[in-house]
């Protein structure tokens, strides 16, 4: 298959359903588009055939929610073998998933079940020990680096012993991986945290790690009850989170940039001002 050139300058969208036929025929001006890779892993059938003709004129970015990389039973061998096969079809820009478990024995020598959730891990070195390990065997399977998300979470373990973006930067360098910033993901915790203000604290986070870490950013909408914040990708970028994305802009210049929005899809018009709005200031840093 004949690969897209690829567009740093402009920012993606993640190819959801409601749009895949306006993307197909349309073929708007965006960087690339990005996909769960979970759902193409089919043997065939139409998601299939329409990623397939988004390859033709998009790179494409292939994103993980099941891999379970933090787990300590380690990677189940029927989703890397699918994981596999979609990268050699599709030959993506790039591959990603997150720094978070999924994957438990019911009982020590049980069946191992998957909790269909993102659920976080201890910032330990046992826990270091075992993301390396797994992200290493993915890799060493794919022959290409991941990209490791950072989690939004709605708890937090007593005994980390390392900070968060410690915590990724020593994988980084372990496992030769790269990060996928999640920059919504930083404003979701610190608000989560009642942290006095939740800016400066993902700013901190940001200036915490190293130069030439991060291989994409993602930007979403979240959602404020009052009780809690949801990250549930469901309405525009909030301006503390571009605020964010512009000093992260700063720090790493002008990294492959995607808006996510996976809940209340809402008109492909809405989508793409979104992505305008990202590579008006990817332009900026250009410049």
């Amino acid at each position: 298959m004949p690969v897209a050139a690829a567009s740093p300058s402009l920012a993606g969208i993640g190819l959801r359903h409601p749009h895949y036929a306006r993307v197909v025929q349309e073929q708007p001006a965006v960087g690339f588009v990005e996909v769960h890779s979970e759902n193409f892993y089919a043997d065939g059938g139409a998601a299939l055939a329409v990623l397939d003709a988004a390859r033709e004129h998009y790179p494409v970015s292939l994103h993980g929610v099941g891999l379970a990389l933090g787990s300590a039973v380690g990677v189940d061998a029927w989703h890397l073998d699918r994981l596999e096969r979609l990268v050699h079809r599709i030959e993506p820009v790039r591959v990603s998933d997150h720094a978070c478990f999924a994957r438990a024995p019911v009982r020590a020598g049980g069946p191992v079940l998957h909790a269909s959730d993102l659920l976080p891990i201890v910032h330990n070195a046992a826990s270091l020990a075992i993301l390396t390990d797994n992200v290493g065997r993915v890799q060493d399977r794919l022959r290409r680096p991941l990209l490791i998300e950072n989690l939004s979470a709605y708890l937090a373990f007593h005994d980390n012993t390392l900070a968060e973006a410690e915590f990724l930067t020593l994988l980084c360098q372990r496992s030769g991986c790269g990060l996928l910033l999640d920059v919504n993901n930083l404003m979701v915790n610190a608000l989560n945290e009642r942290t006095p203000d939740p800016l400066l604290s993902g700013i901190a986070f940001i200036d915490a790690l190293p130069p030439g870490i991060v291989g994409e950013i993602h930007l979403a909408g979240y959602c404020d009850t009052a009780d809690i914040v949801i990250d549930d990708h469901g309405s525009a970028v909030r301006p503390d989170v571009w605020a964010l994305y512009e000093h992260a802009l700063q720090r790493f210049g002008a990294v492959p940039t995607l808006i996510e929005w996976d809940t209340d899809v809402p008109p492909l018009e809405v989508l793409l001002s979104e992505a305008q709005q990202a590579t008006d200031r990817l332009a900026r840093r250009n410049r």
